[in-house]
C-alpha cells in the first residue's frame, strides 16, 4: 500500500488521516496545499531524487519565495513522507532529501527567516485609525477599535477574533485565552493575560446597548475580513509593508519602553520564551533611560 502513490496523493492522505489527530497551524496547511501546484507534486514518492528537490527549491526561487519558505516547504514534505513510509509502507528515500537540504544551505537557498524590525510610527497609528474612522460607519467591523486593541494589547489576530465576554476578568485586569500558540501545543493552551487600562475602554464600546451582559465573542468577526481591510489601508496610505502583525511587534516594544521588565512583559504578549521575548523587541536607543 502507498507504492506508486505521487506526493501529491499522498500530501491528501497526510491531511486526511494524520491531520485527524496531529493538528496544525493555518500556514502549515495553506503551504502543503500550496506544494501539490509544483512539479513535484506529480511525482511518484518512491522515485524522488535529490535533483527533484533542487528543482522544486529553484522554482519557488524564481517565483519569489524566500530561503525560510522554500526551507517550510522541504520540512512538510520530509513530515508527509517519513509518516507514509511507516504507515503507509511507501520506500522513500529520505536520503535524497537530507542531502538535499544540505546542499540548498549551502548554496544558501533555505535558511531561517530574517527578524522583522518594523516599528509602527505614532503618525502611521493615527494614520491608519482616523481611515477606518471615516469608514467604520458603513463597515461592519469596527476596525479603528480592533487596531487600537490589538497595538494596545499585544494581541495576535486570530487571539482577538476569539477573546470571549466571558473570559474578561475586570476585577483582575486580566482576560482568558484559549489556543495561545504555542511551539508543541496547538490545542487547548488556556492562559491568562493582562490587559491595560486603555483596552478595557475598547473593549465596552463593543458591548452590545440593548443588554447589561454580553457573550459569545467581543470581536465576532474573520480575521481574514480584518486582515484583508487592513492590508487595503496600508497600501491606501502608501504604507506597503505594513502588516497587522507588526501591531503586536509594535505594543510589545511600547512595554519595554514603559519600564516594564521581561518578565511583566511576558504576562501581557504571552511569550513562552524569554530569549523569544527579546529578540521580538527593538527598542529605540532614545528610549532607554538612565539609571
Amino acid at each position: 500500500m502507498g507504492k506508486q502513490q505521487t506526493v501529491e496523493q499522498l500530501i491528501d492522505w497526510y491531511v486526511r488521516e494524520v491531520g485527524k489527530q496531529a493538528s496544525w497551524g493555518r500556514s502549515k496547511a495553506y503551504d502543503l496545499t500550496r506544494i501539490k501546484r509544483y512539479p513535484i507534486a506529480r511525482v511518484a514518492a518512491d522515485r524522488l531524487t535529490v535533483r527533484d528537490y533542487l528543482d522544486h527549491a529553484e522554482t519557488r526561487r524564481v517565483d519569489g519565495a524566500g530561503p525560510a519558505t522554500i526551507g517550510n516547504d522541504l520540512v512538510w514534505l520530509r513530515q508527509v513522507l517519513q509518516s507514509a513510509r511507516v504507515s503507509l509502507k511507501t520506500a522513500v528515500d529520505l536520503t535524497a532529501l537530507d542531502d538535499a537540504r544540505r546542499e540548498l544551505r549551502t548554496r544558501k537557498m533555505i535558511g531561517k527567516s530574517k527578524l522583522r524590525e518594523r516599528r509602527v510610527s505614532a503618525t502611521e497609528e493615527q494614520g491608519v485609525i482616523a481611515y477606518f474612522e471615516g469608514r467604520d460607519a458603513r463597515l461592519r467591523i469596527p476596525m479603528a477599535d480592533i487596531v487600537r486593541f490589538a497595538i494596545l494589547t499585544s494581541r495576535r489576530l486570530e487571539e482577538i477574533t476569539r477573546l470571549q465576554w466571558d473570559d474578561l476578568r475586570r476585577e483582575t485586569s486580566t482576560a482568558w485565552l484559549d489556543d495561545v500558540k504555542h511551539p508543541t501545543q496547538k490545542k487547548g493552551n488556556r492562559r491568562e493575560f493582562r490587559i491595560p487600562a486603555a483596552a478595557w475602554e475598547v473593549i465596552d464600546r463593543q458591548r452590545p446597548d440593548d443588554i447589561e451582559t454580553a457573550s459569545g465573542a467581543v470581536f465576532p468577526f474573520n480575521p481574514k475580513s480584518i486582515s484583508t481591510a487592513f492590508s487595503r489601508a496600508a497600501a491606501f496610505l502608501e504604507l506597503s509593508d505594513l502588516r497587522f502583525h507588526d501591531l503586536r511587534h509594535e505594543a510589545t516594544s511600547r512595554l519595554f519602553e514603559r519600564g516594564y521588565s521581561i518578565q511583566e512583559v511576558a504576562h501581557f504578549t504571552l511569550h513562552e520564551s524569554w530569549t523569544t521575548l527579546r529578540r521580538y523587541t527593538h527598542l529605540k536607543p532614545s528610549q532607554v533611560p538612565e539609571r
